[in-house]
C-alpha cells in the first residue's frame, strides 16, 4: 500500500519512489508531542509528524487504536496525496493535524479492509543499527 510506492510529482512530472524508513516518537528526538514517520523520496529523507493527540482521539471516536502499522500507512497515503496535490514542495518536514491522521487512517482501513489486512513494516537491514540508517544520533553516543 502506502510503505512502498510511486507517485508522480504534479509540477514537475517526475516519479518519485517513495520508501518507509522508520517511526519515532518525537518526544524523544525534538521535545514534540508527535510521532515521526520518515520516508525516503528518491532517495532524499522526507519526515511526517503526526500529532500523538491523534493516537488518542482515535481510541475515543472510533475505540480502535492507531498501530504502527497502520501510522505507517496513514503517513505514506498522506505523502502521496500531498505529492499528488501539489503541497510538497520539497520540504523535509510536514505536520499533520489530528482531523488529518483520523481522516487518512479512516480511508487506509477502508482501503484495506481491516487492520489486519495492513502490510507488515520491512525490517531494513539486518546488519545496520536503525539510528544508523536513519542518520539519528544523541550527543555523546558514537556515530
Amino acid at each position: 500500500m502506502y510503505e512502498d510506492f510511486k507517485v508522480t510529482d504534479r509540477w514537475t512530472g517526475e516519479d518519485l519512489h517513495c520508501v518507509w524508513k522508520g517511526t519515532i516518537v518525537a518526544i524523544a528526538t525534538r521535545h514534540a508531542d508527535a510521532t515521526d514517520i520518515r520516508f525516503a523520496v528518491n532517495g532524499r529523507p522526507v519526515w511526517i509528524a503526526m500529532p500523538n493527540l491523534a493516537w488518542v482521539e482515535q481510541k475515543r471516536r472510533t475505540g480502535h487504536v492507531i498501530t504502527d502499522y497502520l501510522a505507517a500507512q496513514t503517513a505514506g497515503r498522506y505523502l502521496q496525496h500531498a505529492v499528488k496535490s501539489g503541497y510538497d514542495n520539497g520540504r523535509e518536514m510536514y505536520t499533520m493535524t489530528v482531523d488529518e491522521v483520523l481522516e487518512h487512517a479512516s480511508a487506509v482501513v477502508k482501503e484495506a479492509g481491516r487492520t489486519d489486512n495492513l502490510p507488515s513494516l520491512p525490517v531494513i537491514n539486518d546488519n545496520i543499527r536503525p539510528e544508523d540508517e536513519l542518520g539519528i544520533h544523541l550527543p555523546g553516543e558514537p556515530a
